[in-house]
């Protein structure tokens, strides 16, 4: 499974999002507060790195709840988006969204548990080299290191050359943790779930690089959070 589920807060970041237990299903109830926080700030890094003008198409992976997929589809029409969870209310609840926001360009989600082998992804729909932006936010820290790596497997199959992945959440730089707030947060993740925790972007980079993709830039976001962009080298 990916990430973890609450019915109230335990230890936050300061993004809004607790740590939960290892073995309960997967939404972070408090990504609704917490959505509501960051989707503005990650819609501007999506927007200027991508081509506003020509018709694209974009994988969302562990979307959560839903909001940022139908906030990012209204502020981009011309991405058609689809969204993906592993958890059925998850997906119950993307769908509600969609909805509610009657979004014309967001697919209904599919069931995607990044750490399984990406012929078990959506039924084994997807195309390689069909994605012109994947998107995943708050995922990497908060699921086991098979589900970073079976991410990063995929996102060097399905991006076309040239196209970007972008990840959201805290990250350590170069084995260096900062702030204190994310040391404690790294903590409380481990003791819930020792498979969890903060990633190390110098391990992401060389997972990137075994999966043709580069760290083309780290963008600083509120609440000690970073949007990290991996471009697809043109093999």
């Amino acid at each position: 499974m990916q990430k973890s589920m609450v019915t109230s807060p335990d230890v936050a970041n300061q993004d809004g999002e607790s740590a939960k237990n290892c073995n309960m299903p997967v939404v972070n109830t408090d990504w609704t507060t917490a959505g509501e926080k960051n989707k503005g700030p990650i819609l501007q890094v999506l927007k200027e790195h991508s081509d506003q003008e020509r018709r694209l198409f974009a994988l969302e992976i562990a979307s959560g709840p839903g909001q940022h997929v139908v906030h990012f589809a209204e502020h981009m029409p011309n991405v058609t988006w689809q969204p993906s969870e592993c958890d059925k209310d998850s997906l119950q609840s993307i769908a509600g969204y969609i909805a509610a926001k009657e979004s014309k360009n967001v697919l209904q989600p599919v069931f995607i548990d990044a750490s399984q082998p990406l012929s078990k992804w959506a039924g084994g729909s997807l195309i390689p080299q069909s994605c012109d932006l994947i998107v995943n936010i708050n995922m990497i820290h908060i699921s086991p290191w098979s589900a970073t790596e079976g991410l990063f497997k995929a996102a060097g199959v399905l991006l076309k050359p040239g196209a970007i992945m972008a990840t959201y959440g805290p990250y350590m730089i170069n084995g260096m943790l900062t702030p204190e707030s994310n040391v404690r947060f790294d903590q409380s993740l481990k003791e819930r779930c020792p498979e969890w925790g903060i990633r190390d972007t110098a391990d992401l980079e060389k997972l990137a690089k075994e999966n043709a993709l580069t760290l083309e830039k780290m963008v600083d976001m509120p609440a000690n959070n970073k949007v990290l962009l991996f471009k697809k080298t043109s093999q």
